[in-house]
């Protein structure tokens, strides 16, 4: 009678398993996406929008330090400076009371130079409001002489004044303190624009930084959420948004306040440049067409501090709005 192998034999139940070849193990893609997506519309849009606020506040701060320099040299020279003004009087030698006004005053100490105007030089005075060629003589012009004081001599003033009156009595002595006073306003007000004019930069910054964060959020709002509902701290997400918006801001802010300051940089250039007739305007009113180690170093402040109200800005906006969600 025959048997039947019950699994003994070649393929047998007590042969040894045959181990079955595993394919290789295949590394699975790994995806990785920021929180922030990158080279957005709206990125580039804000990049566009800082860069303009920063070159527009660059050009303010820029135009106030020429400003707040050439009102600082008027008032150093102005008061610096004073003027006797010697009238025509009936029964009186002008040209005798010119030169005993410019001998009482050289004996005053503190004075560095005396220089009485002759009576062509008064005249000229008139020319720009009363025009050229004309016939001043039957008119009651005044003399001129001005007054230079020593710089670091304190002069008083209100004695010069008293004593010039008491002796020739057609002198009047101005010490331009209205002129100055006005120059000193206007410096302050120049600076107060300025001032304003950044703080609406900055203002504009930050409006434009929270629309931006809230556009960014919205559009990645169920990553956030999930990341937010796993145990994802507050300060994780945020830090994100900081960052990116850091970048943003430097970016922007690199390219309107470089572009400033190549600007100053050429127009600089070019007031040297100019010759002699066409810069004297300039010269006159602003001096010397620079900013300064002053105004370059407020420039690069102003670069990152853009930068850094647009990062704070961003982690402000995105730390209330987690907190909103429940």
């Amino acid at each position: 009678m025959s048997t039947i192998d019950g699994g003994r034999g070649h393929g047998g139940y007590d042969d040894p398993p045959t181990a079955m070849p595993h394919a290789p193990a295949e590394e699975l893609p790994r995806f990785e996406n920021s929180i922030v997506p990158d080279n957005t519309i709206s990125g580039r849009a804000l990049i566009a929008v800082v860069a303009i606020m920063t070159f527009l506040a660059a050009l303010t701060t820029g135009a106030v330090m020429l400003v707040r320099s050439a009102a600082g040299d008027w008032q150093s020279q102005v008061a610096r400076e004073v003027t006797v003004q010697v009238r025509n009087a009936p029964g009186r030698d002008i040209d005798a009371d010119v030169a005993q006004v410019v001998e009482l005053i050289r004996r005053v100490p503190g004075i560095d130079d005396v220089r009485p105007f002759s009576r062509d030089e008064s005249a000229r005075l008139l020319e720009p409001w009363l025009g050229s060629g004309l016939a001043l003589d039957d008119l009651p012009v005044p003399r001129i002489v001005v007054v230079r004081l020593a710089g670091g001599e304190t002069v008083d003033l209100v004695r010069l004044r008293r004593m010039l009156t008491d002796k020739v009595p057609t002198a009047s002595l101005d010490d331009h303190r209205s002129f100055v006073e006005r120059m000193r306003a206007m410096a302050s007000a120049a600076v107060f624009g300025g001032v304003a004019v950044l703080a609406l930069v900055l203002l504009a910054t930050v409006l434009s930084v929270m629309f931006a964060t809230r556009g960014a959020m919205a559009a990645n709002r169920s990553v956030i959420e999930v990341l937010h509902f796993i145990g994802a701290r507050n300060g994780f997400i945020a830090g994100h948004f900081q960052r990116r918006f850091l970048m943003l801001g430097l970016k922007g802010g690199g390219i309107g306040g470089g572009s400033a300051l190549a600007l100053f940089v050429v127009a600089e250039i070019i007031s040297r440049w100019l010759p002699g007739a066409a810069a004297d305007p300039f010269t006159a009113l602003l001096g010397t067409f620079s900013v300064g180690v002053g105004g370059y170093t407020a420039v690069i402040v102003q670069i990152l501090l853009i930068a850094a109200v647009a990062a704070l800005t961003a982690r402000a906006t995105v730390t209330r709005t987690l907190d909103s969600i429940q």
